[in-house]
């Protein structure tokens, strides 16, 4: 065989293994956008014509946020499509993006229009340092008070759906777990990877949900399979991706961003349920592009951004929203009891008392 020959050949067996290619998790296009008089997406009007040109002639803003970075993007690709309006992302896991909007705002240099972050006890400690100003969306007056709060300071946006997941490699489908005890047995002994309790409001929801949902004897005996026990729930997944550990815990919405991009990664519906756990946007109050902060919180709230939310994998505010279908499975509605959203005040509660058993059941130092 010639050179060129063994080089073409090379070249058909290396497209041949490559991998396929990603796909859109949201089809950012799909909507039909409208915005001869204000922003009207899909017939729903988020804005109206003074609002959207101020935001315009803005042109961009600033946007802190502890969301999942890919998640993220997706969310700021449509809201770019819709608006035109450009966003500046700053990303960092939501203990460390406290520190850095409650540094900048005690020095009286926050560099954010809007902020994003989960847990309440973090958006209720910025909001203590004046770091939110209030801003009503459109219906706000429909919306309840798990929604929105403190006049519309800040508002929950979205659920994250806590679970976990398997490597489709090393697991085949029938015989991944279906259950969280199912991760006690022997056979994933050594097997598991999960996140450290400090890592945010999303651990702390998914430990109040074992505990409340699972029972006090389920982490004791989960600690007694020796779990990897990682950071951060990026960090975790990123592990499961790459088959260091079979089975871990991990966001449903993540999975999903990360099989788009072919990781050999899918989710399970628990027996037993799955834990919610909250996302609160808000508009600063040093915000330098008003308008299109505004704009954004707006549609964030609005059915245009629920979808979007919904697309990604996560379980909008609105109640006007179908639940979600992520890799081929419809996610259970918050009726069904396959759901379980935990108040704030109740992790608050429990938080101090919670992370002492978890840290020494573990023996996380």
């Amino acid at each position: 065989m010639t050179a060129a020959a063994l080089a073409a050949a090379a070249l058909g067996l290396a497209a041949a293994c490559a991998p396929p290619p990603s796909v859109d998790v949201v089809d950012a296009e799909q909507a039909s956008v409208d915005t001869s008089d204000g922003l009207v997406v899909d017939g729903e009007r988020i804005a109206d014509a003074e609002l959207f040109a101020a935001a315009t002639d803005e042109g961009s803003l600033s946007l802190y946020s502890g969301y999942v970075e890919n998640s993220e993007k997706e969310v700021i690709k449509a809201f770019e499509h819709d608006t035109g309006i450009d966003v500046e992302l700053v990303r960092l896991v939501p203990n460390r993006l406290a520190e850095r909007v409650l540094s900048e705002q005690g020095a009286g240099r926050l560099g954010a229009d809007v902020v994003r972050t989960s847990d309440y006890d973090i958006a209720s400690r910025m909001r203590d340092a004046g770091v939110f100003e209030a801003h009503e969306v459109p219906d706000y007056d429909q919306l309840d008070d798990t929604v929105r709060y403190h006049g519309g300071e800040f508002y929950r946006v979205f659920n994250p759906l806590y679970t976990f997941a398997y490597n489709t490699v090393l697991v085949d489908e029938e015989d991944a777990p279906t259950s969280w005890w199912d991760l006690t047995e022997a056979e994933w002994r050594g097997e598991l990877g999960i996140t450290q309790i400090g890592a945010g409001g999303s651990s702390l929801t998914l430990n109040r949900f074992q505990e409340e949902t699972l029972g006090e004897d389920f982490l004791p005996a989960l600690a007694d399979q020796e779990p990897r026990i990682f950071d951060s729930s990026s960090a975790a997944l990123e592990s499961l991706a790459r088959g260091e550990v079979a089975v871990a815990t991990g966001v449903v919405s993540s999975v999903n961003i990360a099989a788009s991009k072919n990781a050999p990664v899918n989710f399970v519906i628990p027996d037993e349920g799955m834990a919610a756990y909250d996302y609160f946007v808000g508009k600063t109050s040093s915000a330098r592009h008003e308008a299109a902060a505004e704009l954004f919180v707006d549609w964030n709230l609005s059915r245009r951004g629920g979808d979007v939310f919904r697309q990604i994998g996560e379980f909008p505010a609105r109640d006007d929203l179908t639940p979600p279908e992520v890799l081929g499975q419809t996610l259970p509605t918050l009726a069904s009891g396959g759901v379980v959203r935990i108040d704030p005040r109740v992790l608050l509660d429990h938080a101090a008392t919670d992370q002492r058993r978890w840290l020494g059941l573990f023996g996380y130092l």
